[in-house]
């Protein structure tokens, strides 16, 4: 089985075509809002082959010298990278990373851990996700991640999302002012080591 979380058309098209055209029929699961085909910053390099994690990438700014100044990377999946970009470009943070997982089951570790590799000096790896704490893929991901970020010395992993909850019961209003809580804590430089900083 296969679970993909595609945030550009690209992405999309190509899970599809891999999965027509593979010998063999597996399970595919696709989590993606109908949000993503009218947003103006989900696009990708025309003929780019579908890729299972996708590294830092901004058009907008150099980022040539980011590799030695960054001190977090920020992993997530789907819509909330697009916000997340949209953060450190208003708040012009240069020391934080934002790698996108794809496709979060199996989880890709050779492509997360190659993607990692860019950020040698990065002493946090953050996992951000739009649902709450006790639902979502952090808990299912946190030991990936660890096993992936620990061999460097000295890094934590962490992670940002909503409070825990039960049922989806959250009003509008909430939900909004939930998803700005957890964008923030993403940067927050306060992250409790090894667990789950959630918002108010």
């Amino acid at each position: 089985m296969q679970v993909c979380v595609p945030s550009t058309p690209a992405q999309i098209y190509h899970l599809l075509r891999r999965q027509m055209l593979r010998p063999y029929r597996r399970p595919l699961i696709v989590m993606s809002p109908k949000s993503l085909l009218r947003h103006k910053e989900a696009v990708v390099d025309a003929g780019r082959a579908r890729r299972r994690t996708i590294p830092e990438r901004d058009r907008r700014t150099s980022r040539s010298s980011m590799p030695k100044n960054v001190k977090r990377v920020i992993a997530c999946s789907g819509k909330v990278y697009y916000e997340l970009l949209a953060y450190r470009r208003e708040h012009a943070i240069e020391d934080v990373a934002i790698i996108r997982v794809e496709q979060p089951y199996p989880f890709p570790h050779e492509d997360f851990t190659a993607a990692l590799a860019q950020f040698p000096k990065a002493s946090e790896v953050v996992w951000c996700q739009e649902e709450p704490q006790n639902q979502g893929a952090w808990y299912r991901l946190r030991e990936y991640l660890r096993a992936d970020a620990l061999p460097e010395p000295d890094r934590r992993v962490c992670g940002a999302a909503r409070v825990a909850r039960r049922p989806p019961s959250a009003t509008c209003r909430s939900t909004s002012m939930q998803q700005q809580q957890l964008i923030e804590d993403a940067f927050a430089p306060t992250l409790a080591m090894g667990a789950m900083h959630v918002g108010t």
